[in-house]
């Protein structure tokens, strides 16, 4: 080639190395990154007094820019694609935990292992006047008959106990409200 001069060889193959790249790149940004490294590359070969000047070697430089660039967004795009992957499983486990979890069932355990746990602390006979209010539903008077406390009495030891759990199951409490509303 006689004609070294940059301007002229890119002016002479600009428009048809685009086209080429852009038909396989189907990015015109990408092929005119590609051109101009590719078009720079091939006026350095030609300055440096390369003997095999040709258009098949600017065809070879850009089929070659072209497929690097091909292969890295090929990587690029399994990389995005195991993220969406991972991402999905990621939400599909989310979901799936969150449909099985049942809030009453998870608490009511805990709940009744803090009352249970409770009661073990109370005074006997503490215990037996809770057990007979809340879980046997017997009224203040009933208990008093059965256990030969006043009605006071009775009162004084459901008092205790509710305030006792009521401290324990404090972290529970906006949960409860919000359970039986």
């Amino acid at each position: 080639m006689d004609n070294k001069d940059f301007d002229s060889i890119y002016n002479r193959n600009y428009r048809r190395s685009f086209l080429f790249a852009k038909s396989y790149v189907h990015d015109d940004m990408a092929a005119e990154d590609i051109v101009a490294e590719s078009l720079v590359k091939y006026w350095k070969l030609i300055s440096s007094g390369e003997t095999d000047i040709s258009d098949a070697l600017l065809l070879t430089i850009l089929k070659n820019k072209s497929l690097d660039y091909l292969r890295h967004q090929a990587i690029q795009h399994n990389v995005i694609e195991n993220m969406a992957d991972i991402m999905n499983r990621e939400i599909n486990l989310r979901i799936s935990t969150l449909e099985a979890c049942d809030p009453s069932e998870i608490f009511s355990k805990e709940i009744r292992k803090i009352v249970k746990e409770t009661l073990l602390t109370l005074p006997e006979q503490t215990q037996h006047v809770f057990r007979l209010s809340r879980f046997e539903n017997k009224s203040v008077k009933e208990i008093a008959e059965i256990t030969g406390l006043t009605v006071k009495g009775v009162e004084y030891h459901i008092t205790k106990s509710l305030k006792i759990m009521k401290s324990n199951l404090k972290d529970y409490m906006p949960l409860l409200m919000f359970l039986m509303d």
